[in-house]
């Protein structure tokens, strides 16, 4: 069933039922695993640990219409984390964004689906955001536009916990607080990895709640893999008028596939038998 529940639902009407959107994110789950197997390394666990905060983002929340994707209010929404690609692309393609053959091209030489998200793809992509911290400066920049034009846009920023510790990071976040984006709305994938390992041994970021209240945001912590949860804070965001919104989504890496989940592995191997075994956890399958 290569992408066909997904396809059905295309483009126009968004979808409310958290549980049509975990059936949207386990598709793009399997995707990923598809996309990421005939190298046999890749950003295996970041995908499926952030697959349902795409689903409700590209399939619930954004405003967007794939066959006019310069519209001038579309939401625009910018991975920070632009090497977590292949979850990025297997939604797009699912939106009917991208032709979904080009998903085949995964990382190929020649191919505009590179490892790091760039606007050689198109329109698809707002910004190149390849260096890590970068995301939320942009977004602060195009947040601002719509606010001093009065334009009615919202802007979505998926930041990477790691990505806190870069100081570019927190320049962006005065920045919004002082100028009281209420358009724009921070979702932080709280994975808790780095390539480094596990974040707090890296460079611990603690309180992560507190220090984004205190740059003026207005801080709504939830689980990142709880659809009901996701759309109920997003939902929150849209009705803050006081100032931008964080989202802490603390999500689990190699969500779906049990032989996966919890395993700290910033580029995963993925050997045939272990894609295999994943996509058969993923399809409900016994093995």
């Amino acid at each position: 069933m290569h992408g066909e529940l997904i396809k059905e639902r295309q483009p126009a009407s968004h979808i409310h039922d958290p549980d049509e959107l975990h059936a949207i994110a386990q598709e793009l789950r399997r995707q990923v695993i598809r996309m990421i197997a005939p190298t046999g390394q890749g950003y295996v666990q970041q995908g499926l640990g952030a697959a349902d905060l795409f689903a409700a983002l590209y399939f619930s929340e954004l405003r967007l219409d794939p066959a006019d994707p310069t519209w001038p209010d579309r939401d625009r929404f910018l991975l920070s984390t632009a090497h977590n690609t292949a979850i990025f692309y297997a939604t797009l393609a699912a939106r009917g964004c991208i032709p979904d053959a080009l998903l085949a091209t995964y990382t190929q030489d020649g191919s505009p689906l590179e490892i790091n998200a760039s606007e050689r793809l198109g329109p698809a992509i707002e910004a190149t955001c390849g260096s890590l911290g970068q995301g939320l400066s942009v977004g602060v920049g195009m947040a601002l536009s719509a606010q001093r034009r009065g334009r009615g846009y919202r802007v979505y920023v998926m930041l990477g916990d790691g990505e806190m510790q870069e100081g570019q990071v927190w320049e962006a976040a005065m920045a919004a607080g002082s100028h009281r984006l209420s358009n724009l709305c921070l979702i932080l994938d709280y994975n808790k990895m780095q390539v480094g390992g596990h974040i707090d041994a890296v460079v611990d970021m603690n309180p992560i709640a507190e220090k984004w209240a205190s740059f003026g945001f207005r801080v709504d912590a939830v689980d990142g893999n709880d659809l009901e949860a996701i759309l109920a804070a997003l939902e929150r965001a849209r009705r803050h008028e006081k100032g931008p919104t964080c989202i802490i989504a603390e999500t689990l890496v190699g969500k779906g596939a049990p032989s996966l989940e919890g395993v700290l592995g910033h580029t995963m191997r993925l050997p045939p038998e272990l894609a295999q075994r994943a996509l058969a956890e993923l399809s409900g399958e016994q093995l």
